[in-house]
């Protein structure tokens, strides 16, 4: 008897284990879900005030070199500069990414 009882006693431990296995992964599974979700949302949030500083930057940039020529923003001219500026700066990113390429 004492043997039925032995044997009877893991099987109930047994799946207690698994429900409590079954809820921890469950759990974990939800905090992994939570917090993919939250990389995602802070992800794009971070790129979006990169992009704004960067457009900042870009705009003071442009302000302060067209504006030693004595060029004001708003002005035909101040555009003008500013595209030039605008074509400077993806010509040194395009040299830029052929030496990071290994052509230049």
């Amino acid at each position: 008897m004492t043997e039925a009882r032995t044997k009877a006693r893991p099987s109930q431990h047994t799946t207690d284990d698994t429900q409590r296995l079954g809820i921890a992964a469950a759990l974990l599974l939800a905090v992994v879900t939570a917090l993919g979700l939250h990389t995602l949302v802070s992800a794009s949030a971070m790129r979006d005030a990169a992009e704004a500083e960067l457009a900042r930057v870009i705009a003071n940039e442009d302000r302060d070199v067209c504006g030693q020529f004595g060029l004001r923003p708003g002005t035909n001219a101040f555009v003008a500069c500013s595209r030039e500026l605008a074509n400077v700066r993806q010509k040194q990113s395009d040299r830029d990414e052929a030496a990071a390429a290994g052509i230049l």
